[in-house]
């Protein structure tokens, strides 16, 4: 198996959420794996000096017809939640302490997280929430709480928010780097799996 795919995301985009229900499908494909990197929009925007796409008079208007197309397209269902967009932290802390300590369950987690805010409409970002969706995957709740509030988690999603930024060069979700080509936004799936297949041109 080659180099796994660096997949970049943002527990409150849309966008990244339905890059989420495809990636390890696409990856599988080519033989690859997927290593999630979960990151918070806001301090990518404070670099760049930029703000959420929805709060763009007119764009706004228009993303919020194209996150619901571009789910109707694919048969992934979405449901713009209430309260939009959100913070996240907990739930990028919660997918970094299982990177760590239960790998096998990281992925599955961040995807029942994307499907409890986009399809169940649940606030994820009050911790309670991100535990009880734990609990439901069967992870231990209390040790993943345990974890979240852990200096060294809080720590390591900083750093890790950081590097993505400054030194990958992330500036959006989702974000995905094959071989170290960059790749933003989920409508640069299909290109990817091109690329993938052709190795790159």
């Amino acid at each position: 198996m080659t180099a796994p795919l660096d997949f970049y995301f943002d527990f409150s985009s849309p966008y990244a959420y339905i890059a989420a229900m495809r990636i390890d499908a696409l990856a599988a494909k080519h033989g690859r794996a997927v290593n999630w990197h979960p990151m918070l929009l806001a301090f990518a925007f404070k670099a760049i000096g930029t703000q959420p796409l929805v709060q763009y008079p007119i764009k706004g208007d228009y993303a919020y017809r194209d996150f619901l197309r571009s789910a109707r397209e694919l048969d992934i269902p979405l449901t713009l939640p209430e309260k939009f967009p959100i913070g996240t932290v907990t739930a990028a802390r919660a997918v970094l302490w299982l990177k760590q300590h239960q790998p096998a369950q990281a992925a599955p987690f961040a995807k029942a997280i994307f499907q409890a805010y986009f399809v169940a409409g649940r606030d994820i970002s009050a911790p309670e929430i991100v535990y009880a969706v734990a609990a439901e995957q069967g992870i231990d709740a209390a040790a993943l709480q345990a974890g979240c509030e852990s200096d060294a988690i809080k720590a390591a999603l900083k750093q890790s928010v950081d590097e993505a930024v400054s030194q990958r060069g992330v500036f959006g979700a989702p974000f995905i780097f094959a071989d170290g080509e960059p790749f933003w936004g989920a409508d640069r799936l299909d290109m990817l799996d091109r690329w993938l297949a052709r190795g790159g041109w």
